[in-house]
């Protein structure tokens, strides 16, 4: 009852807020009034080492006046706070007109007064933090017990999230969302020989409730994560300097597709609004419809909508619905990832609600949807399982998981690591190997992907820790993706 007269009373709120601004002569404004809430267990050894829940709730104003946009937030949500912070949005704008280049144009959206609550079969905050708590340590003594043999560290940690945001508009939406968020994983640290390694294990970072943890997955690899750390902490360092042929995991794909496509196609880093923070992007508009970007077998989609995706929700918060598009269409690049600023700015008769805030107080921006890389055909020439691209490969190194990565500001230019690696030999894997980075050119590395998994090897992997923007704002998308056979990559050793 007392969460029913919140949400009624914040409704409220959001429709004085939206009444404030249209008196105020500002061409567009917006509210968001939001809730978070945030869970962390983190576990070391046979310690609970990290416990937090944490609640933070507040609003955020946007308004735009004569193409200058203005923007303020307060955390008490009280209808006099409304009242001072509209004004104090508007008088930012005004204040921004005095420097504004080119006026702000925004792509149209229809108003909508809807609702939208991700489809959760067990809460995550019904679950007691002992049994929580429990999970990690069993998982920990599990790896610990392997100390004998070099494991001499083992950790482990659950994350779970609650968004709750009401979104109101001058264009007349009025938005309610809830969004569940869960994740979960470990890793150990074996030494030996004066070296250490680490071996790591997670569940995907999905929005789902509890039944995301699964229990009996997790202790079920126990085993393998501990022999895997205490044989890559045994294994010979990896080749440097050569090239060779890549088996990529999703576990390792999805980072590739994040940093070298995602990244790139987002369209205000193309416009060179990120360019003092964090770069722009090679992969800009007079390109569009023509730069060949990957082999014409390789399809990247966006998809706002997709079934436990980290990214994925109702609405944008622009009041956008969710939907998807292809962003890369056989091999070539034909969209980008856009907010209604930019989307108007390219001559888009909409946007594809790709905007994003991490919090009441921030300012809303591009940011990456659920982005990934679309299995090959069943039977097509350059579709493969695992097993088929191991046996195709000569020479060359199977990888799994993630590690180091760098980039350059314009995205051309990249190295990744991963989180274990395999020797692969006239088509078999002979053994473990560490210490290894791939390096390469955007373009030109997904233009040596010769085979693709099919849609049964499909895996929705992907981050929740996407920082963006100045001040840093942090959000979360899922890169499904299938596996990929790589010809001819440069490898060199991580040190």
């Amino acid at each position: 009852m007392v969460e029913l007269v919140t949400k009624n009373q914040n409704q409220l709120l959001a429709q004085q807020a939206i009444e404030l601004i249209i008196k105020t002569g500002c061409e567009y404004g917006d509210i968001r009034i939001c809730c978070y809430r945030n869970q962390n267990l983190g576990a070391t050894d046979l310690s609970l080492n990290q416990l937090s829940d944490n609640i933070n709730s507040g609003f955020g104003v946007r308004v735009l006046y004569r193409g200058a946009w203005g923007f303020a937030a307060n955390s008490v949500i009280t209808s006099e706070t409304i009242t001072k912070t509209v004004a104090r949005a508007v008088e930012v704008a005004k204040g921004t007109l005095l420097s504004q280049r080119q006026p702000v144009r925004l792509a149209p959206v229809e108003a909508y007064i809807d609702s939208y609550v991700t489809p959760i079969l067990i809460d995550p905050f019904s679950v007691s933090v002992g049994e929580k708590a429990e999970l990690l340590l069993s998982i920990n003594q599990g790896l610990l017990s392997y100390q004998d043999q070099g494991v001499k560290k083992a950790y482990g940690f659950l994350r779970f999230n609650r968004e709750e945001k009401i979104f109101a508009s001058t264009e007349g939406s009025l938005i309610e969302q809830t969004l569940y968020r869960s994740y979960g994983g470990y890793g150990c640290t074996a030494i030996a020989n004066g070296d250490a390694q680490s071996r790591n294990y997670e569940l995907p970072p999905l929005n789902q409730g509890y039944e995301n943890i699964n229990k009996q997955d997790l202790l079920e690899n126990v085993e393998r994560v501990a022999t895997e750390a205490i044989a890559k902490v045994n294994a010979p360092d990896g080749p440097s300097g050569i090239t060779t042929d890549l088996v990529l995991l999703p576990t390792n794909l999805w980072l590739t597709i994040h940093e070298s496509v995602g990244h790139p196609t987002e369209l205000d880093r193309v416009y060179g609004y990120e360019a003092n923070f964090a770069g722009t992007s090679f992969a800009t508009t007079d390109k569009l419809n023509k730069l060949q970007y990957a082999a014409p077998w390789i399809n990247f989609k966006a998809d706002r909508t997709q079934p436990g995706g980290r990214s994925t929700l109702g609405y944008d918060d622009e009041g956008v619905p969710a939907q998807e598009w292809d962003v890369i269409k056989d091999g070539i690049l034909v969209d980008y990832l856009t907010d209604r600023e930019t989307a108007h700015r390219l001559g888009r008769g909409s946007s594809n609600g790709s905007s994003f805030a991490d919090s009441w107080s921030s300012l809303p921006m591009v940011r990456i949807p659920n982005l990934g890389l679309e299995p090959g055909s069943d039977g097509g020439s350059h579709t493969a399982s695992v097993e088929e691209m191991i046996a195709d490969t000569a020479e060359g190194i199977l990888i799994d998981g993630i590690g180091s990565f760098s980039i350059d500001q314009q995205r051309r230019n990249f190295q990744f690591g991963g989180d274990a690696f395999w020797q692969i030999k006239n088509g078999k894997v002979t053994g473990m190997l560490k210490n290894v980075t791939y390096h390469g050119m955007t373009t030109e590395f997904w233009n040596k992907i010769v085979a693709i998994g099919p849609e049964s090897s499909w895996q929705q992997w992907g981050t929740n820790m996407c920082g963006k923007g100045e001040p840093m704002q942090i959000a979360q998308m899922t890169h499904r993706c299938v596996p990929a056979l790589v010809k001819d990559i440069h490898i060199g050793k991580h040190v």
